[in-house]
């Protein structure tokens, strides 16, 4: 158990761009609580076991850069939902903020329930509209979580009830989780809903999307690492930019299927297969940053220009003239078509830092439109309402930015030792390690034992280098598990295709047609 808890806290925080001292000392007392109750529950009836289903979840959350309340609740969600703690035990132990969340998660879950009798549109754009402006939009993320999850393991149910519950995530979850702009969220969830409603029309799309791969390599991976090449040697930009971020845009099957079906575009007419964005940040110690960033996004258009052909009727200049809301951008088009191979079009926008920032607000106004709130001016107020809570929290938290990144990643380098060191005297005593032993509900000798297995030079206690080697160990059996994983899930492939195209299935075909006949 002391494995489990320093690998998962490990792993979480890993994941997680701040952190303050309060938020460690909340996620490792969560994870203190929920590990033993987690491992003592029979397996989940996906056949997971409830620690990893929970650690799923958390690490999800941990991913989209949810603070350490949200977390902790991903954690405790699924020992709450056992029965095995109730919300008040939370409150008590871990803090009300993880004991709020934790409530007003289950409210989602149990009235979204209750409301989901009739699935057509309207009833689904006005329940979209009562999570959106009755519950706490952090515990909706959760729920949400919570909620791909289980869509990533969906295989062990009756197909009907895969049909139901994936009708379900297409019409509230996933706007949902649009609505929020929590688009890596809301593209899973439509295409594992899409893959289960429509499981032909997938393989289609499927298949198609993944021509567009060289050699088992994405092609927007492909050209994302070129660009990103040519950008960072380019003798001009250099002097002009601090950093510079090229991002690919996730094809989304779903959106994909939409496109070539109800718009009835040809599949060369589907113009945002391949899309990359890129973000650069103009140099702080330049008079005028704003007027370099804008040099740099041209110059940065004249290297695109330089590696493929432009389509000039795509060409956009929202820089020289900005929407209406403000928004600014370069928007191009180019044809990557390569040894007479024709592939779509690749749309490329360029923008710097502070474009980009106002961008992603101006979305996240019209996300809320979509997901389901028909007046603007009501979006706009509970984004408003939404970045107050995020803000809330972090004050709580202490969770602020700090502009000594370097100094935070040393700090934080021996978090765990320095939590179980709770006199500060910079060695674990057996009498530390026997608090954290019993509080997972492990015996006296258990302490005994690890401390003569970890205590190098017999002197009674644990150093922080004499840790910090159990540590590398604990990360070192961690990865031995995902790689059996993955491993496991490869030969299952391998060895799925080899039954098929052996003799042994050869004649079990011709012995079935010969029953048959």
């Amino acid at each position: 158990m002391v494995v489990e808890l320093v690998g998962a806290f490990n792993e979480l925080t890993e994941r997680m761009n701040v952190l303050s001292s309060s938020s460690s000392r909340l996620l490792f007392k969560a994870l203190k609580l929920s590990i033993p109750i987690l491992q003592s529950l029979p397996l989940s009836a996906d056949s997971r076991s409830p620690l990893s289903k929970a650690l799923s979840v958390a690490l999800l959350l941990a991913d989209l850069q949810m603070d350490a309340e949200v977390i902790s609740a991903g954690i405790l969600r699924q020992v709450v939902d056992a029965g095995a703690i109730s919300i008040q035990q939370v409150r008590d132990r871990i803090g009300i903020g993880t004991a709020h969340l934790l409530h007003e998660s289950l409210r989602v879950k149990n009235n979204v329930n209750l409301k989901l009798q009739v699935l057509d549109d309207e009833t689904a754009a006005a329940l979209r509209k009562f999570c959106l402006t009755y519950y706490d939009i952090r515990a909706l993320i959760l729920d949400l979580a919570v909620r791909l999850d289980m869509m990533r393991h969906l295989d062990y149910l009756p197909r009907y009830q895969q049909l139901m519950i994936s009708l379900e995530v297409m019409k509230i979850h996933a706007p949902l989780a649009h609505a929020i702009a929590t688009n890596y969220l809301s593209f899973e969830l439509e295409d594992l809903a899409f893959q289960y409603l429509f499981p032909y029309s997938y393989l289609y799309v499927d298949t198609w999307l993944r021509s567009n791969e060289a050699g088992g390599k994405p092609l927007i991976d492909i050209y994302k690492e070129q660009l990103l090449q040519c950008l960072k040697n380019d003798p001009v930009l250099a002097p002009m930019v601090e950093d510079v971020c090229v991002q690919g845009r996730y094809k989304s099957r779903y959106s994909t299927m939409k496109k070539l079906l109800k718009d009835g575009r040809k599949p060369e007419e589907v113009n945002d297969v391949l899309g990359l964005r890129v973000i650069l940040k103009p140099r702080s110690d330049v008079e005028n940053m704003s007027e370099v960033g804008e040099r740099a996004c041209y110059r940065t258009r004249e290297i695109v220009q330089s590696l493929w052909k432009e389509m000039p009727y795509r060409t956009k200049n929202y820089i020289a003239r900005p929407k209406a809301n403000g928004y600014r951008s370069l928007h191009m088009a180019v044809d990557v078509s390569d040894n007479g191979k024709t592939r779509p079009l690749m749309e490329i926008q360029i923008r710097t830092e502070k474009m980009d920032m106002l961008a992603v607000n101006g979305t996240a106004s019209h996300a809320l439109y979509k997901g389901g709130l028909t007046d603007p001016e009501e979006a706009k107020r509970l984004k408003a309402i939404m970045l107050a809570a995020a803000e809330v929290a972090a004050l709580r938290l202490k969770d602020l930015p700090s502009s000594n990144h370097k100094g935070i990643e040393i700090d934080q380098r021996d978090r765990v030792f320095r939590l179980l060191d709770k006199n500060g005297d910079g060695r674990i005593s057996i009498e530390e390690l026997m608090e954290v032993m019993e509080e997972l509900g492990a015996p006296g000798e258990d302490a005994q034992e690890m401390m003569q297995l970890l205590d190098s030079n017999s002197d009674g206690s644990l150093s922080s280098d004499e840790f910090g080697m159990f540590q590398k160990q604990v990360e070192f059996m961690r990865n031995l598990e995902d790689r059996d994983e993955e491993y496991r899930t490869v030969l299952n492939e391998k060895l799925q295709m080899a039954d098929n195209s052996s003799l042994i299935q050869v004649y079990r075909e011709e012995l079935g047609n010969r029953l048959a006949s």
